[in-house]
């Protein structure tokens, strides 16, 4: 690593800038990949998004907390207006520091790898109740990756089912298609002789639908008359 090459970009005639192979490495291959990469983290999420992330990562309790950071758990408070007033805010800085204190000194929770471990080691020991605040604060923590992946879910069916072909669907009749879509686990386990007799009630119909079993359609003769 230490045995020197021409700089590339450079004649590597007479004159031509010699550097080694670790720094070849490190500033012409290493650090143009990490822009590279960083640059198209900026590009695919938001700059709120990011500081989002940091914010939940504060809360990691691995290390004795050792990500610990009281402003920033109080910025992500205030990203959740309707959980947390004003005064939420400041009493919640008070209960993050006695908190940490607390946590760092107790061993029980030396053992916690992420924070469904510390939500549960809170209820445990009834810290929930000491620090109501922080134990809010965990449990939008961790909805946030399950309603980010609904919210993903929800908009990778919206391309699926609302397509060229058909992109004069109404609003009503594409929520209801990919609320099949999106749910179609649930909605597979429905007997098909519910659905038919459920459509068939909606609206008085000419034709009586016919039945899962695979019986033949009877027409309603009343209906017809």
């Amino acid at each position: 690593m230490e045995d020197k090459i021409p700089a590339r970009g450079r004649s590597r005639g007479r004159g031509s800038q010699l550097v080694t192979y670790y720094d070849h490495f490190h500033h012409e291959i290493f650090n143009v990949v990490l822009d590279q990469i960083i640059v198209e983290f900026n590009n695919r999420f938001a700059e709120r998004s990011t500081q989002l992330l940091r914010c939940i990562a504060c809360l990691d309790p691995k290390n004795s907390f050792a990500n610990f950071d009281n402003g920033k758990l109080v910025e992500l408070a205030r990203m959740y207006a309707d959980d947390f007033s004003q005064y939420d805010c400041i009493v919640l800085r008070d209960q993050l520091a006695t908190f940490i204190v607390d946590a760092r000194d107790d061993p029980s929770f030396a053992n916690c790898i992420d924070l469904g471990n510390l939500a549960l080691k809170m209820v445990q020991t009834e810290r929930h109740k000491t620090f109501p605040l922080v134990y809010r604060l965990i449990e939008l923590a961790l909805i946030l990756p399950v309603v980010t992946a609904t919210v993903e879910r929800a908009f990778s069916a919206m391309k699926i089912i609302k397509t060229d072909l058909r992109n004069k669907m109404n609003d009503d009749w594409m929520n209801h298609s990919m609320l099949c879509y999106i749910e179609r686990e649930i909605f597979a386990s429905i007997e098909d002789d519910k659905i038919l007799d459920c459509f068939q009630s909606i609206r008085s119909r000419n034709k009586q639908v016919p039945s899962g079993s695979g019986s033949s359609p009877m027409i309603d003769e009343e209906r017809v008359g």
